[in-house]
């Protein structure tokens, strides 16, 4: 079970750099004239096909790969109610914070208006 999450995650890692690799293909190449869609699709899957075979045959990186989905397993993940609690608290953090920042930015700028106009 835990080696199929593996395999899922160097396919989407291969996809996410084959779009990536697109992206900053027609970037590159745009510079130069119109990108050429097929030809930068091909290089860029292509490229990343290779480089996530090659990742995918490294025993070691395969094996890091694992270690981590198998630390994944332990999280223990907050509930609904934790969740909302906790992001009323965040909230309410950055409230206070941008009042108490906005009294600090009124205050310097009466004294600066007071010391220089």
């Amino acid at each position: 079970m835990e080696r199929k999450w593996v395999h899922v995650m160097f396919a989407m890692a291969g996809l996410l750099l084959a779009w990536l690799l697109a992206k900053c293909g027609d970037w590159a190449w745009s510079y130069f004239g119109k990108p050429n869609d097929l030809y930068v699709g091909l290089a860029s899957v292509t490229v990343a096909g290779i480089a996530t075979y090659i990742a995918w045959k490294n025993e070691e990186l395969f094996t890091l790969a694992s270690e981590v989905t198998s630390e994944l397993r332990k999280v223990t993940w907050p509930d609904r109610r934790e969740t909302v609690n906790s992001t009323i608290v965040v909230i309410a953090t950055t409230i206070i914070a941008s009042l108490l920042l906005g009294f600090f930015d009124a205050v310097w700028a009466w004294a600066t208006r007071m010391i220089y106009g």
